[in-house]
């Protein structure tokens, strides 16, 4: 894929790969990993309920995993003399390396971390649009490499923000999990794409995308290629959710024009989320796409930022009904949310 970056594949100590995705060519990447790691070695697999016929991917060797360093320990840091981490440059732009601790490797997939600047007390709201703009198409580029490796089936880019979603490191950063299975969630979205598709011809994003926009209450903000609104059956207190206006796949079918506009609109969704309440919002940042194999004509890529804080100091719990049921309920009208995240009330 040709991107506006640079590219400089390398390895870590323990054979694990490393890659530095720069703004600018002429960066010097040949810092090598000083520590003496052990081979990563996971007990991952694959289990299938009988009952659900869901997938469970079970990882004990996780448990060890780091959890919270203190700032000066941060392993996403650029190493530094008396603290070597898991990026041994002394600066970089944007970097991609494979989980020392993945939920999902070798038959049953795999798990990367993709670091979104060097500045440890960054987040992805502060990052300038530039920045966003490079990590759209470092996002782009992972897809289509995982996607190209066989038995892989879905790529899922993501960002878990905040210790209220389960974050173990601060650095502001997300993952990538290359599934050898299409997850329950996106199945069941493909699922109702290809219903859709056979019943009407169409496609059920774009149509729900219209309806969005000719009703207008709940539209956060439209440009010329994307359409960020709050969805109607909204299943968190601020969910957004960002839609191309083209019918697209996923993200390595953007146009240069489509990445310069999500850029600058995830931008501005997140920095609407947490001028809400006491601080930063946590939420967990989603890509849906198309997968690999199946659903091509009919998925349309979408990114959906969901809120957990519905009011100041608390949090939106999945209990009982959305744990033990799968019914979620939202405490929040989707109408008033999208007028609160417009700065209206």
């Amino acid at each position: 894929m040709d991107l506006d970056l640079t590219r400089t594949v390398t390895k870590l100590s323990d054979g694990r790969e490393l890659i530095y995705y720069d703004e600018t060519p002429g960066q010097d990447r040949s810092a090598a990993d000083e520590r003496d790691l052990p081979t990563v070695s996971t007990t991952s697999e694959l289990r299938r309920d009988p009952l659900t016929g869901e997938v469970t991917a079970v990882a004990g060797h996780r448990q060890d995993r780091t959890f919270l360093p203190a700032a000066d320990q941060c392993p996403l840091d650029p190493s530094r003399p008396g603290h070597l981490s898991e990026i041994p440059a002394a600066d970089y732009d944007v970097a991609v390396f494979e989980n020392r601790f993945p939920s999902l490797a070798g038959d049953t997939g795999r798990c990367e971390v993709v670091v979104f600047s060097a500045e440890h007390a960054a987040s992805f709201g502060a990052l300038p649009v530039s920045r966003i703009r490079h990590i759209v198409d470092v996002w782009a580029d992972r897809t289509a490499e995982l996607a190209s490796r066989p038995g892989i089936e879905y790529v899922y880019c993501f960002e878990n923000r905040g210790v209220e979603v389960g974050v173990t490191l601060h650095h502001p950063h997300g993952q990538i999990y290359a599934f050898t299975f299409v997850p329950p969630r996106m199945q069941k979205m493909l699922d109702t794409a290809v219903a859709y598709h056979e019943s009407t011809g169409g496609c059920v994003a774009c149509d729900t995308l219209a309806e969005e926009k000719a009703e207008g209450s709940r539209i956060i903000t439209a440009g010329e290629y994307f359409t960020a609104y709050v969805p109607y059956a909204g299943r968190w207190p601020f969910q957004v959710d960002i839609v191309p206006n083209r019918h697209v796949p996923d993200l390595p079918a953007l146009t240069p024009a489509e990445r310069d506009e999500v850029a600058a609109i995830g931008k501005e969704c997140v920095q609407r989320l947490d001028a809400l309440f006491d601080g930063p919002m946590p939420y967990i940042g989603s890509w849906y796409q198309a997968p690999v194999n199946t659903g091509r004509v009919e998925s349309h890529l979408r990114w959906q930022l969901a809120a957990l804080r519905r009011a100041p100091g608390k949090l939106k719990y999945l209990a009982g009904t959305e744990s033990g049921a799968g019914a979620f309920m939202n405490d929040i009208r989707p109408e008033r949310a999208a007028a609160m995240l417009r700065g209206e009330e």
